[in-house]
C-alpha cells in the first residue's frame, strides 16, 4: 500500500515516491530557528515530520530515505538577540540548538540524516545568489544588497495562489528605495553595523559584505545535500509564503529544475482555541510541560492526535486525555502479550518494525497512507482492542509494534509495568484542600498548595470533574 500525501503545489493528493533510478526518498523539512527554546507549536510539526519519515522508512526501507532538516542559525531573529544579550552569534545559536536537541530526544523525534547550518554553507549561498545575478534573476541594488527579481520567474505564487496586488501589500516596504519593485526580496543583506554587530561575510560579486537573507539558505543547503531536486519538501503552514515559494522561485531559475516533486504543510497548534501568545499567558515549551508533570510521550501523543493538515486545539485536557490513552495502548499491549512483561514482550518486535504483516490492524496502516490520517489510525486500534482472538495476538502485537514505531510511540511498550503509587495521607489531604480552594476560585490559595505538594515530590493533575496524583520521576 503506497504512501498518499496532499501537495501544497497541486491541491492534490498524491501518491509519494523516489524519483531517481537509486530508489531513494530525499526528503527535507524546514528546521527551527535557534535564538530561543521551541515552542510546542514547532514541536508539532517536527512530530508529523517525524511520523511521516518513520512511515516513509517503512514503506521504502530505513536505507533508502534520506531525510534532512535545517538550523537556522542567522537571520533577522538570531542576530537581534545576539545583539541584545552583547554575545557572539555562535555563542548564542550552539546553546538554543542544544536545547532543541534535547527536546527532541524528549520526544522520540529521529535524529535527521543530515542537520546543516545556515553559517556552515555561506559558500554555497554565495555561489547560488552569484549564478543568479549571471542569468539575470537577481541584482545587486545601491547599497551593495542583492535581491531576486520576481518578475524573472512568471510562475511565482503557484504555491501560495498569491495574486500580484496581494504580493505588494504583503511584502515589506523596508529598503524599498533600493529594490527594482517592492516585490522582489532579498538573497544578500548588505552589512549595518548598528544591527549586524560582528556578524559578516564577504558577499557575491558585485555586492557588499553581509550575510545572507532567511531564504536562500534552505536553496543552498537542499541543493548542496539532496541535489537540484528532490521529493518532498515539507513544514508548517506559517512557511508556505512567502519562505518555500521564494525558495521555489530562486531553486528554479538557479538550477534549472524542478525544485520538489511534493509539498506538505501542517497546520497551526491553537491552545485553549487560540492563538499561542505569550500575552495571552497561553505560550508552553516541552519543558513547561514536563514540569507540570505530564510525560514525553504524553505530550507527543497530544501533538499527534490531530489530523496534521486541520488545526490542532492544545488544551491541559487533551492532556489528561493523551494519559488515559497511552494507559489503554499498554493494557491492550499487555493483553496481547500473554500478560508478560511489556518490555520483555515489545523489545524483539521493535528490533524488526519493518516485517511484513497487519495482522487485524491493517486498516490502521492504511490510515496512515491515506494523507496520514493519525485520528483514524488510533481510532482502529482503539476498536479493535477487545476484539482480538487468541489465534491471531502474536500477528497482532507485532503490528501494534511497528504502528507505535511509526507514531513514535514505541517507548509505551518499553517503559516497564509500573504499579500505581500509594499516596500519603499528607499528600492526599493537601489535595483535596487546593481542590477545594480551587472551587472557591481562590486561586492564589490553590497555587501554593500546588507548590508545596510539588516540593513533597508529586504531581497533581486536575481534570473537568476532580484530579489525579503521581509521584514525580526521578
Amino acid at each position: 500500500m503506497s504512501i498518499r500525501l496532499f501537495d501544497s503545489l497541486s491541491r492534490e493528493v498524491r501518491e509519494l515516491k523516489p524519483s531517481r533510478p537509486d530508489g531513494i526518498f530525499r526528503f527535507y523539512n524546514c528546521g527551527l530557528t535557534v535564538y530561543a527554546p521551541g515552542h510546542i507549536g514547532n514541536f508539532r510539526t517536527f512530530v508529523v515530520n517525524d511520523i511521516l519519515r518513520r512511515a516513509l522508512e517503512l514503506e521504502f526501507g530505513p536505507d533508502k530515505v534520506q531525510h534532512v532538516r535545517n538550523i537556522t542559525d542567522v537571520d533577522d531573529r538570531t542576530v537581534t538577540q545576539a545583539k541584545k544579550e552583547q554575545r557572539p552569534l555562535g555563542d548564542i545559536t550552539r546553546h538554543w540548538t542544544g536545547i532543541f536537541h534535547e527536546d527532541c530526544r524528549t520526544l522520540n523525534l529521529l535524529a535527521p540524516h543530515a542537520e546543516p547550518t545556515a553559517t556552515g554553507f555561506i559558500a554555497e549561498q554565495v555561489g547560488m545568489i552569484e549564478t543568479l545575478m549571471s542569468k539575470g534573476n537577481a541584482y545587486a541594488a545601491p547599497d551593495g544588497s542583492v535581491y531576486f527579481k520576481i518578475d524573472s520567474f512568471p510562475t511565482y505564487g503557484a504555491l501560495s495562489r498569491i495574486k500580484e496586488r496581494e504580493l505588494l501589500v504583503t511584502n515589506t516596504i523596508a529598503d524599498a528605495d533600493h529594490k527594482d519593485s517592492i516585490s522582489d526580496f532579498a538573497l544578500w543583506k548588505a552589512y549595518k553595523p548598528d544591527e549586524d554587530g560582528t556578524v559578516r561575510w564577504r558577499g557575491p560579486k558585485g555586492a557588499a559584505e553581509g550575510r545572507p537573507g532567511w531564504h536562500i539558505e534552505c536553496s543552498a543547503m537542499s541543493k548542496a545535500l539532496l541535489g537540484d531536486t528532490i521529493d518532498l519538501h515539507s513544514g508548517g503552514v506559517d512557511l508556505l509564503f512567502p519562505h518555500h515559494e521564494n525558495e521555489i522561485a530562486q531553486s528554479e531559475c538557479g538550477n534549472g529544475a524542478t525544485f520538489s516533486h511534493h509539498w506538505y504543510h501542517s497546520e497551526h497548534l491553537l491552545v485553549d482555541a487560540k492563538k499561542m501568545s505569550k500575552s495571552l499567558g497561553n505560550y508552553y515549551t516541552v519543558r513547561d510541560l514536563l514540569e507540570k508533570g505530564y510525560s514525553a510521550m504524553e505530550i507527543r501523543y497530544a501533538l499527534l492526535a490531530g489530523q496534521p493538515r486541520k488545526q490542532l486545539n492544545f488544551t491541559f485536557h487533551s492532556l489528561d486525555s493523551a494519559r488515559s490513552a497511552i494507559k489503554s495502548l499498554r493494557k491492550l499491549a499487555l493483553r496481547l502479550s500473554g500478560n508478560r512483561p511489556l518490555a520483555e514482550a515489545y523489545t524483539p518486535l521493535l528490533k524488526h518494525p519493518f516485517a511484513p504483516g497487519w495482522g487485524r490492524f491493517g486498516d490502521a496502516w492504511a490510515a496512515l497512507c491515506d494523507d496520514l490520517n493519525v485520528p483514524a489510525a488510533l481510532g482502529v486500534i482503539f476498536a479493535h482492542a477487545h476484539t482480538l482472538t487468541p489465534n491471531q495476538e502474536r500477528e497482532d502485537a507485532a503490528a501494534l509494534a511497528k504502528l507505535l514505531f511509526v507514531l513514535g510511540l514505541e517507548p509505551v511498550l518499553l517503559a516497564g509495568d509500573e504499579p500505581a503509587a500509594e499516596v500519603p495521607a499528607d499528600i492526599a489531604a493537601l489535595a483535596a484542600k487546593r481542590w477545594a480552594a480551587k472551587q472557591a476560585k481562590d486561586f492564589s490559595s490553590a497555587d501554593a498548595l500546588r507548590k508545596e505538594i510539588s516540593a513533597a515530590g508529586w504531581n497533581m493533575m486536575d481534570r473537568k470533574d476532580g484530579y489525579s496524583l503521581e509521584p514525580q520521576k526521578k
